[in-house]
């Protein structure tokens, strides 16, 4: 990536606006229940503060829709960055364009932090509107993009404003931009894809691009079920997507035709009903019973998914292989995470459920790169060019 990040600016008493993605899960009393997205911001801000720049910080939180919504507040972020911080004062503007924003913007001195309110109170920020992106960029001298995982998005915070100010990358962004990168243009072999989720529409250009470069494609999830159909298997109530077979067998065909070995489930672990407390029992994907749905792989797929990754170099994995949230169903994913983990591979894992899944085994530590970006990281493995990241200024 030809762009500029934070070491080729001079920073040093100026003031700088940092959009950073601090969409963090919140319980209904408001208290975040993971702060990850907050805590890998932590290198970009000290190394401003270090420089004794006065940092803006720019957020999103949740979808309230351009419209004043309490419950997503950015103060209960604010207040967790000062304790991350070791107490240092994160001052707070109750709006992020604005008399009260303006007011403590320019009161600012170096050092010192403030965070505006959810940008997405204003429904200018997500229609990219110059206006909204001209205050926005008048807050400060540099935007620094530390939000990959908005970065897709042209949004007036990453996209409209790099028209009136200069905007580098930070440091978060260059670690998720190189990791992927490397992933995606120039891999170490041999390459091992796992693929996961409820549905093939939803990740169908990933595969389309990643076909072109694995060595190994893995499918799990529901999405595999419409595979397993598209072989002319029975899949019983299991979640298919009629209107995607041809596109399964398209899929199947290039694979073949380009040497990429594709793995899908030998057998599945089928329940009775969609819930926590189904019937369950695993089954060969030749036996699915006609009223019973398949909600995991089952323990003879586990042990070839796990075969795959032995030896592997690079590893990217997105998406879970089954109905994680449900303990039940959550085996498959929960191997998958040991496998990768344990394949001392090049490893670069996004999407919720398949960090989640490493979090709650302690094994995130062994993972080379946990991408903040969900649809981000998606549409980069697609090969798509990401708005927030072609507006970087170039070196």
């Amino acid at each position: 990536m030809n762009k500029k990040s934070l070491n080729n600016v001079w920073v040093s008493g100026k003031k700088v606006l940092v959009r950073v993605d601090y969409n963090v899960p919140m319980d209904k009393e408001g208290n975040i229940t993971d702060d990850t997205r907050i805590r890998a911001t932590i290198p970009t801000l000290e190394f401003l503060l270090s420089k004794n720049a006065a940092v803006i910080i720019a957020s999103h939180l949740g979808r309230p829709k351009g419209k004043v919504a309490p419950e997503f507040s950015l103060k209960p972020a604010a207040q967790r960055l000062s304790q991350l911080l070791f107490g240092r004062e994160v001052l707070f503007a109750n709006d992020s364009v604005g008399p009260e924003a303006n007011k403590m913007a320019a009161a600012l001195q170096p050092g010192q932090l403030l965070m505006l309110e959810n940008l997405r109170f204003n429904p200018k920020e997500e229609k990219n509107d110059p206006e909204f992106a001209k205050h926005l960029a008048g807050l400060a001298e540099i935007l620094v993009n530390d939000a990959f995982g908005v970065s897709h998005r042209a949004h007036a915070s990453v996209h409209g404003i790099t028209k009136y100010i200069p905007a580098v990358s930070g440091f978060l962004m260059d670690k998720e931009l190189m990791h992927l990168g490397q992933a995606v243009s120039d891999p170490v072999r041999p390459f091992v894809a796992i693929i996961g989720g409820a549905k093939v529409s939803d990740k169908i250009g990933v595969i389309e691009n990643l076909l072109n470069k694995v060595d190994t494609l893995i499918i799990g999830g529901g999405m595999a079920n419409t595979f397993l159909a598209a072989q002319g298997y029975q899949t019983g109530k299991s979640l298919v997507e009629e209107d995607k077979l041809p596109l399964a067998k398209e899929l199947m065909v290039a694979a073949k035709e380009k040497g990429v070995a594709l793995l899908l489930p030998e057998d599945v672990v089928v329940a009775d009903k969609f819930a926590a407390d189904a019937e369950f029992k695993a089954v060969p994907v030749a036996q699915i019973p006609a009223e019973w749905m398949a909600l995991d792989i089952g323990p003879a797929t586990v042990k070839n998914y796990a075969a795959a990754l032995q030896g592997a170099k690079t590893v990217v994995w997105n998406g879970p292989m089954g109905v994680f949230e449900f303990d039940a169903f959550a085996a498959g994913t929960e191997a998958v995470a040991q496998a990768v983990a344990a394949s001392g591979a090049q490893s670069i894992v996004g999407g919720g459920d398949s960090v989640a899944a490493l979090e709650k085994l302690k094994l995130a530590g062994k993972i080379s790169h946990i991408s903040t970006g969900g649809g981000a990281s998606l549409e980069f493995l697609e090969g798509k060019e990401l708005p927030g990241v072609a507006a970087l200024a170039d070196k």
